[in-house]
């Protein structure tokens, strides 16, 4: 398990270099470039930042977070101010263990977003992982507008060594869920992970088909917790913000999957998302095998971004 977190732990890196790059080495000329800190200097911090795709909210409060320090702490050097700025990037980002209430008690998890960001491999691999941990997993293939998605979930079950209730292509969502809680409750199973469809230019169509699962949900499980997830793809930058931003005007959301972190020069927008929406970023995907999805860990995204050598990796 350690050995897959350091493993993880440099694919982040390695995935988020294009980012880092983005960000980083401007920050860097601003540390050693001034030498004193004055209004022009967090001015350029904040514009890297929001380049960066960080986000204004998010930036606003990491610049506070940074004068306070700098105040508290009379730091007078430009350069002393990069672990500040890092910490205050941390401090932006930190998920809450009781975030992952699901894992400890009977849950339904509804897994929502739009075609194409890798939801249905999101709900694969989140099946796997919370089988690895001893859980005892049902999928749901709930998404029915999208044809091959049943087939796709199928092959992931398999994978994962779970069970799975699919209904047929165009079938009602609704009663899929339905027949798959029946089906959970029959065999005591821990976490039932439901993969519905996310259809966002057709936003009324959306809010019904998710007001009918949740009225499901609360009448025939309602001793079970529920977790909202949107799959956001994390190459699309601040388009994934507004895609968030619409999930949650539509459904309960309680937690972001960010997908696609490999590569990308966007990684920042997991900073802006958590702070714009306050809900948590709580898995980040950087590849396609099934050990590439892992809980979000703020200080090792921050460290990943830049480059902050892990002890463990000094040893």
């Amino acid at each position: 398990m350690a050995e897959e977190k350091v493993g993880f732990f440099k694919r982040l890196v390695k995935g988020l270099s294009k980012t880092r790059d983005n960000i980083v080495s401007g920050i860097d000329s601003i540390f050693s470039g001034f030498s004193s800190i004055d209004e022009d200097f967090y001015e350029e911090i904040e514009e890297i930042l929001i380049m960066g795709d960080i986000g204004i909210n998010a930036t606003n409060s990491i610049i506070d977070n940074l004068k306070e320090q700098v105040a508290q702490q009379h730091i007078k050097d430009p350069a002393q101010c990069k672990q500040l700025l890092v910490d205050s990037i941390k401090k932006q980002m930190e998920v809450e263990e009781t975030q992952y209430e699901f894992e400890k008690r009977k849950s339904v998890v509804l897994v929502i977003g739009v075609n194409g960001v890798g939801k249905t491999t999101s709900v694969g691999k989140l099946a796997g992982k919370l089988k690895d941990q001893g859980l005892k997993v049902m999928l749901a293939a709930a998404d029915t507008f999208r044809a091959a998605a049943g087939e796709q979930l199928t092959q992931w079950a398999n994978r994962a060594g779970v069970d799975i209730i699919g209904g047929q292509d165009g079938a009602d969502p609704a009663s899929v869920v339905y027949d798959a809680v029946a089906a959970a409750k029959a065999r005591n199973v821990d976490v039932l992970l439901c993969d519905t469809a996310g259809r966002l230019h057709n936003k009324k169509n959306l809010m019904e088909e998710l007001r009918k699962i949740y009225r499901i949900l609360e009448r025939e499980f309602p001793e079970a917790h529920l977790e909202t997830l949107v799959v956001l793809d994390g190459t699309t930058g601040q388009n994934a913000l507004a895609q968030a931003k619409q999930f949650a005007e539509v459904a309960n959301v309680t937690g972001i999957i960010l997908t696609k972190l490999d590569g990308t020069a966007k990684g920042g927008i997991a900073v802006a998302i958590q702070s714009e929406l306050d809900v948590p970023v709580k898995y980040i995907g950087v590849g396609e095998s099934i050990d590439d999805l892992q809980k979000f860990d703020a200080n090792e995204f921050v460290n990943a971004l830049f480059d902050v050598k892990k002890t463990s990796d000094l040893d």
